[in-house]
Formats: C-alpha cells, structure tokens, sequence
C-alpha cells in the first residue's frame, strides 16, 4: 500500500512539473510573440528547460548548431561523453550509405552439388547467406514465409521437386556470435534483443498468439509462423471478465523452449508478443524446410550447417541456380531508423565489416566505421563503438560527435537517403506520437534513443525563418518518467523551430 500511494504521488508530482512548464511556456509566448528573437533570450529559455528540477540529479548534454551559418546556437556538456542508446543507429547508417551504397543490396545464392534428373537432385542444396536482414515479410505482401516460398517455386522452376540429399546453410560470412558487447542477458528473449547472421529469418524473433478459449480451460495458444523450431511449455487459463489478466512469455535461456503462463479474461482481445530465438542458422533452415514440404518439394535428407556435413564440399563443385537479391540499402536504412530496428542495425554493422574487411564482425564493423569518422573530422579515440544499435551501455559518444556527423552527411550526394530514413514528428516511426499539433509536426527529422535511465534525441528542423538546424540532446542517469526526458526534447524542438534572428 504503501508503495502504491508513493508511486501516485510521483505521477501527480511529474504531471504537476509539466502542467507549470506548460503554463510558463504559454505566458513566455504571449510576451515574445511567435518565436524568441535574441540567441540570449532563447538560450535563455533553453537553460529553463535544461534545468528542470526533476533531472537535477542527471547529466544533460545538448549542442545546436546552424547548417546555414556554422554558428553554434546553444552548448551544454557538449564535448563530455554519454551513452547514446539508439542514437549509435545515426553513426552506423552513415557509415553504411558512404561505404557500401545506397543502392547496395544483399544476396542469397542457392547452389547444388549433384544432378538434375527428371525432377529430382541428386545431391544436397546449399543456401549461401550474406546477412539479409529483409528476408521477412516486411518489404513483401504476404505472410512470413513468402520469400521461402517464392523461393520454392524457383526450385519448381529449375526442375527440382524431390532433393535426394540435404539442405546446407552456408553461414561462414558472418562470425557466430550473435548477441553483443554489453547488452543485458535480462532481455535476451526480447524481440529487440535478437541474435545476428549471416542466414537469418523474420529478424530471428517468432510471433506468440494468446487467445482466450472457455472460462477455466487453457488458452488458445500460436505459434506464428507455425515451426516445429520452436517449443511451447503453456500454461495460460481462461478467467472471467472480472478477474485479473496476467500473461507473461518468456524463451529459457541458451535453449528455444518458450514459457506461456498466466491469465487471459474471457473478453480479452488476442495477445501477441515477439520472441527472438537462438541459433538462426537452423532457424532459417528448419522454417525454409518445412515450407518447401508444404509446398510439394519433397527432401528426403536432413538440414544443418555446412560445417556439419559428413563429407567436404569444394565451392568449386557447386552449381549455381539461382540468387535472391533484397531490397536496396536506402529502403533498410528507413527501417534502420525510423523504427529503430536493433537486428538490421547489427546485421549492417558487421556487413561493412564484411564488405570492408571479408568477414562479418562487429570488430572488423567497428574498424571500418572508425576509419570513415576519421574522415568526418571525429576522432574514434573520444569514442567507443560498441555495437550498431545502441543496446550496448558500452558506447559512448559526445553530442559535438553527433553533430559533426550531421552536418557532415549534410553536405553529402547521399543526404537525401540519409535524411528520408529519419523519423518525421508527429507523422511515422518513433516520433509519430511526439510534437503531434505544435509547429514542430513534420517538420523535425530526428533520430529518437532510449535505454534505462538514458533518452536522446539528434536530427535536423527548419526555423520558421528558414533556417536549418541541426541538434542533438543527451540526457544519462535519470530517474523520473521517460516521457519527461520526451517532453522537455520535444518543447526544445518546438522552440527551436520558432526561433527567429533578430
């Protein structure tokens, strides 16, 4: 009860911050108008917002500069480091439309290492992953499996409908460690925690369904798409409309066995969560097998990694068929960062390694990222890259980097692709729900970064004046409501957007 009455009156203490902010803005701009016309007055106003008494005990960090004149409008903390969370997603997609392209796309060749006779292969088929992030139906219409089943036509096509050997996954681009530097093993079930690959399915996380049934009989229960990879240990009742609802999904750890247990009410809606998994590689491969089973392509052998097979395949045996190519780089780097994807992130990190280096690593990523921010004038010894996401606590970046950065890629043939891959405010992406009705709406791109304890917020907006800024904010070590940090990001932005020079 008494942790009760605490946290309501914490709520009532945050909101009753913001309702006094609120009205202290309203009365700021009744005196000066639409917008502030002095930089004293609006850094002024700047520093009230930074202030705010409820992150006293935090770390703001915080530098606008001006695209047009080079001026920096407004510092704070500006060369000290903080994590950056998702905000690390601005330094890996740079790197990734300079070094590989926005038109750079990622390829899945399928070969065999036998004959085709009659309808039949003789052989074992072998799928040569490249770390494809898209191969979902996220870029496609229809279901999950669509492109495996697409693919299943493809080896119709080719006169295969009965394999007498196995399917081979060739992973060998990438490394096999799938999780990064410094992330939480609390969240390694999430779905915003899953594993990375060079052969990886549906951003290697899988749909649980939950749907009530009858009053005290076990919940309906899903799995989407229906595997065999994955195993189900329910342990959801149905309960009536008055009873308390309570449903929590869980993957033990190192295995694929998923924990359902809990309550679901009678009138409830369908209840849905992601799960990531573990080992992609016989992920992908158990899926893709199935799928071509459905689909009347009979396969009388077993799948597993090319490593695993009893007997050497030489490359220079194999028999291309065909190549799956994905959509191009400046359609994933919109997926990158207006939905803040953790998977792509890491996938494309070690796919400069790859294309940089010949092996997909974070460490070869990394190696090649710092070169490229050498030649952005930001010095990767003040920096710690860690992963491509920003779930690693372990990066570390200025708000001068993230700035530098910007305005780098500003001047850049490749801004437009970079520019259209940030979240619009109050329109898509992470920001669709923030700045909604305020001059601020569609007209901040932004990249948004949340982690425990840590919010940021860096991009470009346009004055009414016509001028473009370019910012960045970084708040660590917090302790009130995240939608706080939002809040005071969002009315800097709103401000920023109203600022004309005298």
């Amino acid at each position: 009860m008494i942790n009760t009455v605490s946290k309501i009156f914490f709520v009532l203490l945050v909101l009753t911050s913001i309702l006094f902010s609120q009205q202290k803005d309203t009365l700021s701009e009744k005196k000066s108008g639409q917008s502030l016309n002095s930089l004293v007055e609006l850094r002024d106003q700047l520093d009230d917002y930074f202030n705010d008494k409820n992150f006293s005990d935090a770390v703001w960090g915080v530098m606008i500069k001006s695209l047009k004149t080079g001026e920096v409008i407004y510092k704070r903390n500006a060369d000290k480091l903080f994590i950056p969370a998702s905000n690390m997603k601005l330094f890996t997609g740079a790197a990734a439309i300079i070094l590989l392209g926005s038109n750079f796309t990622y390829e899945t060749n399928f070969y065999v290492n036998g004959d085709i006779e009659k309808g039949l292969l003789k052989g074992d088929l072998i799928v040569q992953g490249s770390g494809d992030p898209t191969i979902s139906n996220r870029f496609y219409e229809g279901t999950q499996t669509k492109i495996f089943e697409d693919w299943a036509d493809s080896l119709k096509a080719k006169g295969i409908w009965a394999i007498t050997g196995n399917i081979y996954g060739d992973d060998s681009y990438f490394d096999n460690v799938g999780l990064g530097k410094g992330w939480t093993l609390d969240y390694e079930s999430s779905w915003f925690e899953a594993p990375s690959g060079a052969l990886s399915f549906d951003d290697n996380s899988i749909e649980i369904k939950i749907e009530p049934s009858e009053i005290n009989y076990p919940a309906i229960i899903s799995i989407i798409p229906d595997t065999k990879f994955i195993q189900l240990a329910p342990k959801v009742i149905t309960v009536d409309e008055n009873s308390e609802q309570s449903v929590s999904v869980k993957r033990l750890r190192g295995t694929n066995l998923i924990s359902v247990t809990g309550n679901i009410r009678k009138d409830s809606k369908p209840i849905s969560e992601h799960v990531s998994i573990t080992d992609p590689t016989m992920f992908f491969l158990t899926v893709l097998k199935e799928v071509f089973e459905q689909k009347g392509i009979i396969i009388k052998g077993r799948i597993g990694g090319i490593d695993s097979a009893e007997k050497n395949i030489p490359s220079d045996d194999l028999t291309p068929i065909f190549t799956h190519r994905s959509v191009p780089l400046k359609m994933i780097l919109k997926e990158l960062n207006k939905n803040s994807n953790n998977f792509y992130a890491e996938q494309i990190l070690k796919t400069i390694g790859l294309e940089i280096y010949n092996f997909g690593t974070i460490e070869n990523g990394v190696k090649a990222c710092n070169d490229f921010f050498n030649t952005m004038g930001i010095n990767p010894d003040n920096m710690i890259m860690a992963d491509g996401s920003g779930l690693s606590r372990l990066n570390l970046v200025t708000p001068r980097q993230i700035v530098n950065l910007l305005s780098y890629m500003n001047k850049r043939d490749e801004f437009s692709q970079f520019y259209e891959s940030l979240p619009i405010a109050g329109v898509d992406g992470t920001l669709i729900d923030r700045m909604k009705r305020t001059s601020a709406e569609n007209n901040v791109r932004a990249k948004a970064g949340y982690n425990n304890n840590v919010s940021a917020l860096s991009g470009y907006l346009r004055t009414v004046s016509g001028e473009q800024l370019v910012f960045s904010m970084l708040v660590n070590n917090y302790l009130v409501p995240p939608a706080l940090a939002n809040y005071i990001q969002d009315n800097v932005c709103h401000r920023l957007v109203n600022f004309i020079r005298n």
